[in-house]
């Protein structure tokens, strides 16, 4: 039985990592199951899944959750804690989905305790690229993406050379807004912007779904996952959300990974690789159903996101941390109803063209980078603010 340290277990890629777990509890048990704060929630999970180790790392919720519990388990808390779980002695397979930078830390601790690693967590690579991924090779780990798009090019460039490849080509599903003009979407609400057409997913991804931020993070993601040079990653727009990433090869074919959107068969295989186990839903795609699959370019004029980040990606350094944290300050302020939709876009431009390039050394440099642009997009909002 594989023993998993699920880190982030009560957002959703940790609950339904944990409905894969479910399914499959002869083969899979949640050795480590952590949470910043949803205490509720993690209490729940914990009664049921009767992990070794619980890990919160608000020292609040924390003592709310010792107050409550009655399992056997492990307590550890503070932001360290993901760290110590993630290198245990007793778990073979760590899942990092703890939100934003956070989530840096117990990666690169997994690495070096040279366990699997199931990556979900966005700004690792986006703000950490070139630590992690000089730490993976350094311990040959092989961050195996759960990400629905990084899973379809794994997928995608299994048994292959990887010097034939020409180009990745990731998918987006366009978000709420496809074929949307700078002018309509001028006066979008928040619940707008939360009405995705395809996937269930939490408050701030399918926001950066709405502005297609999330793929720029994907671009930079990609060029660390697979070493492939920014030129060659190009953003389509899938809408059926049926084709989650493609891979071109020099001889001009292509090779794709096409299922239902559902997170929960990347997480799987994640968890499995380099086996594969019978749908979770046991639902397959009907093409009775499809009148055609259709694909179709941004409009990166309206989504500026993806030229930002193809920018902060080639300029290297602590950029694209620059560009991760801009975006986030933004789309708090939006949340917060002090900005705009479309000042999203406004405040992460302003920061990037301000922006003065450091190399990246440690993860001390990487927070540096982080609390620098979010000052920086403090102010830009404040300009911005309705």
């Amino acid at each position: 039985m594989k023993q998993i340290a699920i880190l982030g277990s009560t957002g959703s890629i940790g609950t339904q990592a944990l409905d894969v777990i479910r399914l499959h509890s002869d083969l899979f048990h949640a050795q480590v199951l952590a949470a910043r704060r949803s205490v509720d929630k993690l209490l729940e999970q914990a009664m049921e899944f009767k992990p070794a180790y619980v890990v919160i790392t608000d020292e609040q919720a924390a003592e709310e959750f010792k107050r409550k519990y009655t399992g056997s388990a492990k307590i550890l808390t503070g932001e360290q804690a993901l760290c110590t779980a993630a290198g245990l002695p007793d778990v073979n397979l760590v899942l990092v989905s703890v939100v934003g930078v956070a989530g840096l830390a117990p990666t690169l601790a997994a690495i070096e305790a040279e366990k699997e690693l199931a990556l979900a967590n966005k700004e690792t690579l986006v703000a950490g690229g070139k630590l992690v991924t000089l730490a993976a090779r350094k311990h040959n780990v092989l961050i195996r993406p759960v990400d629905s798009e990084h899973s379809a090019i794994f997928q995608s460039m299994l048994g292959q050379d990887r010097k034939g490849i020409h180009k990745l080509l990731l998918t987006a599903s366009g978000g709420p807004f496809f074929g949307k003009t700078r002018n309509e979407l001028a006066h979008v609400t928040l619940k707008d912007a939360l009405k995705h057409p395809t996937w269930n997913m939490g408050v701030k991804v399918t926001l950066d779904s709405a502005t297609m931020f999330n793929k720029g993070l994907e671009v930079i993601e990609a060029h660390w996952l697979f070493d492939v040079d920014y030129d060659h990653i190009q953003v389509v727009v899938q809408p059926q959300s049926l084709i989650h990433s493609m891979v071109e090869y020099v001889d001009g074919s292509i090779i794709a990974q096409i299922g239902n959107p559902d997170m929960r068969l990347p997480i799987q295989f994640a968890l499995t690789y380099p086996k594969r186990l019978p749908s979770p839903s046991h639902e397959f795609v009907d093409w009775s159903r499809l009148a055609g699959i259709k694909i179709a370019m941004p409009d990166t004029r309206v989504f500026r996101s993806l030229g930002l980040a193809f920018e902060a990606g080639k300029d290297g350094g602590d950029t694209a941390a620059a560009f991760n944290a801009a975006n986030e300050e933004a789309v708090r302020a939006f949340i917060q109803e002090r900005i705009s939709f479309l000042s999203i876009f406004d405040v992460t431009e302003e920061v990037l063209n301000h922006w003065k390039r450091e190399e990246i050394h440690s993860i001390e440099d990487i927070h540096a980078a982080d609390a620098r642009a979010r000052f920086m997009a403090e102010e830009a909002i404040k300009k911005a603010e309705l």
